[in-house]
């Protein structure tokens, strides 16, 4: 990592270039391109990133502060292991309390994303929680105890196949993506690995912005630059946190989430997940336990394309079968980032596990 350039220049002098939050009505192909690179590598020097797309190092840098100064997009950071357990939690409520308890829940570090959605279920919810007592605690107690609360269902994930950190804008082509990921290689985690309880206050710090330079994160946490340098390293190659870089949908071309519950019968069930999991659509595919096994959630140009890719999906694997299919009408927060009703990124809720009360 080249850490000196990852901290983006101070912001420009008000003008033709200024920034305000309705400059950003769409975005052009180096945007998108510039959004791809920092998927690929988030805390890539500018230098580096610049000399993949096309432009010079200035000009990627304000081109970013641009879109996140107007939360068209946004980099967070997330331990890989933000809890021991996931539970995916379908909510019903009554009509009348939809917003004032979107509002509430989106609050909650345990609530790292929050949807509402089509169906007999208004909202669904991810949510972190310590261990199985805890997510039962939080489920029954927690939720089910909100006086709006109608009924509430408790999927719990086995495995993810594929989450939001491997979705890709696709504009890049196969020697820039190449180029990219000749960077700093991140580990896969391992079991009994951090990251520690003294890396909370970094974590914190890169999840709001995890393009914030060394200096800077060392000033807010507290630690030197040396700590901050060495935690940060230890954590990337050793695959203990994730970092993800997000856009608004809208603006980037796929305005619609559709979610399935699919039941995939038998021992192929690892390969069938593989391979949705491989869909250029599909932001999580997830092992979920119930009936219907597997979670997919996917990105679409049109809420038309819900059905094509379904068929696509029936055809080349017709074992399955998809028992409910809904879309997001709306995402109120995403890995603990807090989305307006255009889907501009905004504060930043830090993910905690739920556990039960001492």
């Amino acid at each position: 990592m080249h850490p000196t350039d990852t901290a983006l220049p101070p912001p420009a002098a008000p003008g033709p270039t200024g920034l305000a939050h309705d400059d950003v009505t769409e975005l052009s192909e180096i945007d998108l391109a510039l959004v791809e690179a920092l998927q690929l590598d988030p805390r890539a020097p500018w230098s580096r990133i610049a000399a993949v797309i096309g432009i010079d190092a200035t000009t990627a840098a304000r081109r970013w502060r641009r879109l996140s100064d107007s939360g068209v997009a946004w980099i967070t950071a997330y331990p890989a292991r933000h809890a021991s357990v996931v539970g995916y939690v379908d909510l019903s409520c009554e009509a009348a309390a939809v917003d004032s308890l979107t509002t509430r829940l989106r609050s909650w570090g345990p609530v790292f994303s929050l949807e509402r959605t089509t169906g007999e279920h208004q909202l669904f919810l991810g949510v972190a929680a310590r261990d199985l007592p805890s997510l039962d605690d939080f489920v029954t107690r927690r939720l089910g105890g909100l006086d709006t609360v109608r009924s509430v269902r408790l999927s719990i994930c086995t495995a993810v196949h594929r989450e939001g950190s491997g979705w890709l804008v696709h504009t890049l082509n196969e020697r820039q993506r190449a180029d990219l990921r000749g960077g700093e290689s991140h580990g896969r985690a391992r079991p009994g690995t951090g990251p520690y309880e003294s890396d909370h206050r970094l974590l914190i710090a890169l999840g709001a912005d995890a393009r914030r330079g060394h200096a800077e994160l060392a000033r807010e946490c507290g630690l030197s630059d040396t700590t901050v340098r060495r935690r940060l390293r230890r954590m990337i190659t050793g695959g203990e946190v994730y970092f993800r870089c997000d856009l608004t949908q809208r603006l980037a071309g796929w305005p619609v989430i559709a979610n399935f519950r699919i039941a995939a019968p038998g021992p192929g069930v690892e390969a069938v997940a593989k391979a949705l999991a491989g869909l250029s659509e599909t932001r999580l595919c997830a092992s979920v336990t119930g009936r219907d096994n597997l979670l997919l959630s996917v990105w679409l140009r049109s809420p038309g394309d819900c059905a094509a890719l379904e068929e696509r999906i029936l055809r080349r694997h017709p074992e399955l079968r998809i028992s409910e299919r809904g879309i997001t009408l709306h995402t109120a927060k995403r890995m603990g980032r807090l989305l307006d009703r255009d889907g501009r990124g905004g504060a930043h809720v830090p993910i905690t596990a739920a556990a039960c009360p001492a």
